[in-house]
């Protein structure tokens, strides 16, 4: 009897162990300006989920996809090329939610005085962006719809925080960029086409969210409950835009994150597009399953990649990388 007795209180201390470990989880962010890390700020997803979250700062999506790789994060954020990359070589991963659709925080931009009025003016120009990214993927898709070989336009590769100093110079004539380099380049240049317009003839490109799919089936409330969230977050801001001011609490709470000038903030959240439930489950992104917006943006970006020996293939079908169930589950529970 007493040997019963201990297995039974071994095995309570077990599962009670178990289920303390399995309420933890890592999430990776990254240094961009949204509605959603004003909720990370106000301890809004401990509080309703009751985990112990990890928040873990990144600069890239290539060190984001690499992490969770190696399984030391369970949820994070990348834009949509490092996860085509990842989806790529078999990162056993899911796409769950589109965090922005970039829209017009990218863009590619002339220089006043670079001699460029319009597409057909980029022949011969030096045209800066940084390669295996969405601008590059979105700098050649922009030829192919201006029907320009782009053999013709030298398209060369600069980092964000070195487009600026080459523009002063004049060395480049334009560039294919997202804040804070782009609004710096826009003092003295103007928009031939932003990333917005591209994504509505065909070849989207986002930020989105992805988790690791054993993790998210094994944590399900959890995923539902973080997609609310989430959404909440992102309907605060589209319903009510002029209260997110510099001097908001809102801004201070992005800024308290990732850095930058309050000032900054609101102009940029303006370019970007935040999905709502509806949208999210819709063909256009998650929605659709191997004719969603969001399958086929992997598909095309990762050809992309392949293009330019950053993937040493591509997969038969992304379908199995992007998954609506999560806010399925967020939108039944509302």
């Amino acid at each position: 009897m007493i040997n019963i007795y201990k297995k039974i209180t071994l095995l309570l201390a077990l599962s009670f162990f178990i289920s303390l470990v399995a309420k933890e989880v890592t999430i990776g962010y990254q240094g961009i300006f949204n509605p959603w890390k004003h909720a990370i700020a106000t301890g809004e997803f401990e509080r309703v989920t009751g985990y112990k979250i990890n928040w873990r700062k990144f600069d890239s999506g290539a060190s984001v996809i690499n992490a969770m790789a190696s399984k030391d994060l369970q949820i994070a954020v990348a834009g949509s090329s490092p996860i085509a990359a990842g989806a790529s070589r078999g990162v056993d991963m899911q796409l769950f939610w589109i965090l922005e659709d970039i829209n017009a925080a990218e863009a590619l931009v002339v220089r006043n005085g670079s001699g460029i009025n319009g597409p057909s003016d980029l022949v011969g120009k030096t045209i800066a962006v940084p390669f295996g990214s969405t601008t590059h993927f979105h700098m050649l898709f922009a030829l192919e719809v201006y029907k320009i070989n782009p053999s013709d336009v030298k398209i060369v590769n600069v980092q964000p925080n070195a487009m600026v100093g080459l523009w002063q110079k004049g060395e480049i004539d334009g560039a294919f960029v997202w804040d804070p380099a782009l609004g710096r380049l826009k003092q003295n240049g103007k928009v031939l086409i932003t990333s917005g317009e591209l994504s509505a003839m065909g070849k989207a490109t986002f930020d989105g969210m992805v988790v690791d799919r054993r993790w998210g089936r094994r944590n399900r409330k959890f995923m539902t409950q973080f997609v609310q969230i989430m959404a909440k977050a992102d309907a605060s801001y589209r319903d009510n835009p002029s209260a997110w001011t510099a001097d908001s609490p809102q801004v201070a709470s992005i800024v308290s994150l990732v850095g930058g000038n309050k000032e900054d903030v609101p102009g940029v959240l303006a370019l970007y597009g935040f999905p709502t439930i509806e949208e999210q489950l819709s063909s256009k992104w998650l929605g659709g399953g191997r004719n969603g917006g969001a399958v086929k943006a992997l598909t095309e970006t990762s050809k992309f990649l392949l293009s330019q020996k950053k993937v040493p293939s591509v997969q038969r079908s992304y379908a199995k990388f992007v998954t609506d169930s999560y806010v399925k589950a967020a939108s039944r529970a509302k």
